[in-house]
């Protein structure tokens, strides 16, 4: 003992019950823990009893040598959590060996267990009514994420990171709990920006009458997206691929320029998308826009709209349409007219797996068709093409790729804040009211109420959290029939619903101007979400004729995957998706996308389908495309079989036109070969 009294650097006591517990530390690390108990003297408080405590046993001790103790240690700390009395009786003891202390706050939890951790009000936590140093809190909040399953490093990181910040450890674990406290939720915030850009007077503009009419009408000078438009060219015909964020009145540009071009006769406009039910709302907006200047018509698959009974005119002045509509046209031979104007809405499509080959090889296609006509037709000059997107990674690039000028706006109309609670999947939807509740009784400074958009990962999900909301509310995908769909946006936008929730494949262009974007889940259907379908999303919450601010909420179950290929669990997808980077859109091939795009060029162009594969944005394996259709009989030289005809006005890979063929080979009924493509499908 007297080796290690010489180096003693602190004495620390603190009362524990009717003892003291004595910490000796040298270097900052503790020696020795022991207990004292005092008694008293004529000359006033003495030690009474000392024992150096060794694991679970105490070893007793003469109590002078706590005294000699005392008298080496370089300093004596009492931590200021000793009561009045007993901090009193200590000083006393001490004084009666001229010995100073000195009371210092200290964390509770290391004095009970005889260390000495000093703490300030720069890093005392509070816990249960008590300060705590900052390694105690974390062992403290380590202990309740155990009881809440896994969780990957991203979020307990984060979760450390609030605690140290906000010094309240129930504060934090109340997270975890789904309490939502918008100062501990609040991630981070995107904040509204403004660029210079200065506007166009709508007067200025040397539009068909029509057109010039109806914007001057609507409004004194442009938006700034659409300024920089006109000023890179957009009515000169140039192509342009428009990138700006969600609200910032992109979709406008395509308008203008393809109205413009079908009232001047230099052909029709072509306005696509990649989802029947964008395609139905903007044919209805644009009915209702500008059907007394134009003739609007819709393609969304073989020949109309089960839903209304809209057949498609090819002959009409606009055309809205999906991709697969449209190109179904181009691959069966469909006379589409004089196109002047084709806009590609949410062109980013062209990155995901399964349509992004589909709408590269669509324009291509299409392109292709534009020339033709124009080869044939002297008085036809061609299309103008116009890509719209608010999330791309690599603008430049592609706009290259596309062969068209950069418009880029970075402009954010309102500040969007970002907030992460944790719970697990029962207890979202509860969450998901209180969230609702709470937005919906709110106005902004514009005077309307709170809505919020819910984006979950299947439709069953959207009905059972619909029926559990107590403000109305109302389910909103593609299992719907168009009538109730149109009912649900009709009562969105006129505040009669308080939310919609919906699933993730309806995140792109679909009109609801709310304020708060929820994300129940962070896949769609059995996949996670990208960065870049994760920004998609989140940029509906908040309008700027709407809102102040724009509010989104990522709930997070931890150690969660919602299906067994889903590598990753959803607390670590929700902390790369909030700091990722945007993906670049790069389209790429692998063998069954090649060929099927091969087959759909040689059917459209024959011999020339080379040259449209060459000029695709992703890089086509084409002479070993052009083998494999010979192998399968698709193609003969280079003209589709009776077969290859039928696989591409299909749509099949090959995989799914061989499931088939076997199928009718064995005399299997229609809905087994349905049933039969629809397992194949969900196997891959």
């Amino acid at each position: 003992m007297s080796r290690q009294v010489q180096q003693v650097d602190t004495l620390f006591l603190h009362e524990s019950g009717d003892d003291f517990v004595v910490a000796v530390t040298r270097d900052g690390n503790r020696v020795f823990r022991a207990k004292l108990e005092l008694k008293e003297t004529g000359a006033g408080p003495r030690p009474g009893k000392f024992r150096i405590k060794q694991g679970s046993s105490e070893e007793p001790r003469d109590p002078d040598e706590f005294v000699e103790i005392a008298r080496r240690a370089e300093r004596i700390r009492i931590s200021e959590q000793t009561s009045p009395g007993a901090r009193k009786r200590l000083r006393a003891m001490l004084d009666g060996y001229q010995l100073d202390a000195k009371a210092v706050r200290t964390c509770r939890y290391c004095a009970s267990n005889g260390r000495y951790s000093p703490i300030t009000a720069d890093t005392a936590i509070e816990a249960d009514g008590e300060h705590i140093c900052p390694d105690c809190a974390k062992r403290e909040l380590e202990r309740e994420l155990s009881y809440q399953g896994e969780m990957t490093g991203a979020a307990r990181d984060r979760l450390e990171e609030l605690l140290l910040d906000v010094q309240d450890l129930d504060r934090i674990t109340n997270l975890l709990k789904g309490h939502l406290d918008p100062d501990l939720t609040k991630f981070d915030e995107i904040s509204a920006t403004t660029d210079e850009i200065e506007s166009v007077r709508v007067d200025e503009l040397n539009l068909h009458p029509g057109v010039q009419g109806l914007l001057e009408d609507r409004f004194e000078e442009l938006l700034p997206v659409q300024s920089l438009a006109v000023e890179n060219g957009l009515f000169d015909g140039r192509d342009q691929l428009v990138v700006s964020a969600t609200a910032t009145g992109k979709t406008l540009v395509g308008e203008m320029t393809g109205l413009d071009r079908a009232l001047n006769g230099k052909g029709k406009m072509l306005f696509l998308v990649p989802l029947v039910a964008l395609a139905n709302q903007k044919h209805e907006d644009f009915r209702d826009e500008y059907g007394d200047l134009v003739n609007v018509s819709i393609r969304v698959g073989a020949s109309r709209v089960r839903d209304d009974g809209n057949r498609f005119d090819p002959n009409a002045d606009v055309i809205v349409g999906t991709y697969e509509g449209i190109d179904h046209a181009l691959r069966t031979g469909r006379d589409l007219g004089d196109i002047g104007t084709v806009v590609i809405d949410e062109v980013h499509t062209l990155q995901e797996e399964d349509r992004g080959h589909r709408l590269d090889g669509l324009i291509s296609r299409l392109k292709h068709y534009c020339e033709t006509r124009a080869d044939e037709r002297a008085d036809y000059g061609g299309a103008q093409w116009v890509y719209l997107s608010a999330t791309v990674g690599n603008p430049s690039e592609l706009a290259d790729k596309l062969r068209a000028n950069l418009v880029e706006f970075e402009e954010r109309p309102v500040p969007i804040e970002r907030h992460v609670t944790f719970a697990d999947g029962r207890e979202k939807p509860r969450i998901e009211n209180k969230l609702v509740r709470r937005e919906f009784d709110s106005k902004s400074s514009k005077g309307y109420r709170g809505q919020t958009i819910i984006f979950t990962n299947s439709r069953r999900r959207c009905h059972e959290i619909s029926r559990k909301l107590e403000y109305d509310s109302a389910p909103y995908h593609a299992g719907l029939d168009y009538g109730r769909r149109k009912k649900v946006e009709r009562k969105f936008a006129d505040q009669d619903l308080a939310a919609v929730v919906t699933t993730a494949a309806l995140a792109a262009g679909v009109d609801f101007p709310a304020s708060q974007v929820i994300f129940d889940r962070l896949a769609m259907g059995i996949e996670w979400l990208t960065v870049q379908e994760f920004h998609q999303m989140l940029g509906r919450a908040g309008r700027p004729d709407y809102h102040d601010t724009g509010k989104v909420y990522v709930l997070v179950e931890p150690d969660e995957s919602y299906h067994g290929s889903m590598e990753m669990t959803e607390d670590e997808v929700a902390f790369k998706l909030l700091k990722g980077e945007m993906e670049a859109v790069r389209t790429r091939y692998d063998e069954s996308s090649a060929v099927e795009e091969t087959l759909a060029n040689v059917t459209v162009a024959g011999k020339g389908a080379k040259r449209l594969n060459d000029r695709m944005i992703g890089e086509v394996p084409t002479k070993h495309a052009v083998g494999k259709l010979l192998e399968y009989e698709f193609i003969d030289g280079f003209e589709p079989t009776p077969l290859g005809r039928a696989v591409t006005s299909h749509f099949l890979n090959p995989r799914q036109a061989f499931l088939l063929l076997d199928g009718i080979r064995k005399e299997k009924h229609p809905y087994e070969l349905v049933a039969d493509a629809e397992l194949d499908e969900d196997d891959l």
